[in-house]
């Protein structure tokens, strides 16, 4: 009697009966072996997600969000940043992960990509902790559909629920809008620290005249703010909560100098430019001079235009100018950051600047109706005072203010109008913390855990949450005291109603 073994549908060879045993062991030995080197090819290709690598996940049903993932990644990894590109159903499981992106695409009426929808069925079913994770969201759309976004917002709730923490709000880029993905772009470099990088669609920029610039804090500890005064197209509209992008600029002293060394005539007229060195002020030149050595003027003016900045815009139109509220940045080498060092110091007072309202829905105000909480710190008041004096146009609105900064004498912006509000009316109620008041630092979210009764009865009778100011620090701080205050569940339900609304850099 013999036995035949087969591997799939060929012969593989012919046994004796007595041998069928040892046969089987051996094949058993060989299928094991199999398994053992495949976990290991697979454990040497797989990124691994307990590094400090940063996932970048998409759910793509037409290649979109794909490409926005791999251009996101191509962003980091020119800041230094090591990244892994998955689709969504790659991922087992976010229990490893430390720190992800989602750019994720809504499918006919609000369902999942292919490529998403067996992980979102595990994600539904697991009972995870998350809390380890730290995530931020893009989702792309189209508002023609009547669930927007609607995969993408199922998937920011799911991850809070399980207690992951959302690094900035979702964003909702309807058929690809500009200024949702330039504001990406913006985010992406405060997680890189890096802030070089060139728009994916640079900003069609229109021409304001800087007309104040004033230091509101000499003498601070910390660096200095200014306030600016920019006009600008007469029918120049914006609402509080909307973003001004600016378009910088490098002094043009430096760059006449770089052009002279280069061997090329600052001066020299440019076809739609000033001059030459006005079309390179205005483009990414680099850190190693060496590296435009022997470029022609065509290949210096084909170097990719300088990213935009992004500014909260303090002002109403009403007041006839657009403000902003903008701290002096340095890097660590001493060189003033490009944005804040444009506007702060080598623009000249009635220059051109480039600028280009963003609208903000996400940081517009609650109906006049609805009393309203603003938390913020530094220049983050600057979005808050906007929404007070939209508010003050019209008498009867609820109002608290919770702000924080380092020194009363120094460091209190806006004092006058503040105090005035708040003798007025139109503020309820003003909390105050200046750090370096008292041997003992006390910041704008110890006076949020202090009020939390106040908090909760605000709450109760229908008031919204506007947080702005800085994410490290206040930003995680302020929710972390929300979460412990209202509860995980409360502070969703009020993000779902528009209630609670935040706007961090």
């Amino acid at each position: 009697m013999a036995a035949c073994l087969l591997l799939g549908a060929g012969l593989l060879w012919w046994q004796p009966a007595r041998e069928i045993s040892a046969a089987l062991v051996t094949l058993a030995y060989m299928a094991l072996c199999l398994m053992f080197w495949r976990r290991h090819r697979q454990a040497r290709t797989a990124p691994n997600l307990m590094a400090d690598a940063l996932l970048i996940a998409y759910a793509s049903q037409g290649g979109q969000a794909r490409e926005l993932a791999e251009r996101s990644a191509a962003q980091l990894r020119e800041a230094g940043l090591s990244c892994n590109v998955l689709p969504l159903n790659s991922l087992d499981s976010l229990q490893r992960v430390r720190r992800a992106l989602f750019i994720v695409s809504t499918y006919g009426e609000g369902e999942a990509p292919d490529n998403a929808a067996r992980f979102e069925r595990r994600l539904t079913t697991q009972d995870l902790d998350l809390s380890h994770l730290e995530f931020a969201m893009l989702a792309l759309g189209d508002r023609q559909y009547s669930h927007f976004c609607g995969f993408g917002h199922r998937l920011e709730a799911r991850l809070r629920e399980l207690r992951a923490l959302p690094l900035f709000d979702l964003l909702r880029a309807d058929r690809s809008d500009a200024g949702v993905l330039r504001h990406w772009q913006h985010q992406l470099g405060h997680i890189s620290g890096r802030s070089d990088f060139s728009d994916w669609q640079p900003a069609p920029y229109q021409s304001w005249r800087l007309d104040v610039r004033t230091c509101l804090n000499p003498g601070s500890s910390g660096a200095p703010v200014f306030q600016l005064g920019l006009s600008g197209p007469e029918r120049a509209l914006w609402r509080a909560g909307d973003i001004a992008e600016i378009g910088p600029q490098h002094p043009l002293c430096e760059i006449e100098a770089l052009l002279r060394r280069l061997g090329h005539d600052p001066s020299q007229p440019v076809e739609g430019e000033q001059t030459l060195a006005h079309a390179l002020a205005k483009r990414r030149i680099g850190e190693q001079e060496s590296s435009l050595a022997g470029q022609d003027i065509s290949a210096l003016l084909a170097l990719p235009p300088l990213p935009h900045r992004e500014y909260s815009i303090a002002s109403v139109p009403a007041d006839g100018t657009l403000q902003l509220l903008v701290r002096q940045a340095h890097h660590p080498d001493g060189r003033l950051g490009l944005g804040s060092g444009w506007l702060c110091r080598h623009a000249t007072l009635g220059s051109d600047v480039a600028l280009r309202i963003r609208p903000n829905p996400a940081f517009h105000g609650p109906a006049h109706s609805t009393p309203m909480i603003l938390i913020g710190n530094g220049t983050g008041l600057a979005g808050l005072r906007a929404h007070l004096r939209e508010r003050a146009s019209q008498a009867g609105s609820r109002n608290w203010l919770l702000f924080g900064e380092r020194q009363r004498s120094i460091d209190y912006f806006f004092q006058q109008e503040i105090e005035h509000w708040l003798t007025s009316g139109h503020l309820q109620r003003l909390d105050l913390a200046f750090s370096r008041d008292q041997p003992e630092k006390r910041y704008v979210q110890h006076l949020l855990r202090d009020a939390g009764d106040e908090l909760r009865h605000w709450i109760d009778v229908g008031a919204a949450l506007y947080v702005c100011g800085s994410l490290e620090g206040m930003g995680r701080d302020v929710q972390q005291i929300l979460v412990g205050l209202l509860g995980e569940a409360r502070l969703d339900e009020l993000s779902e109603q528009g209630r609670y609304r935040r706007d961090l850099y």
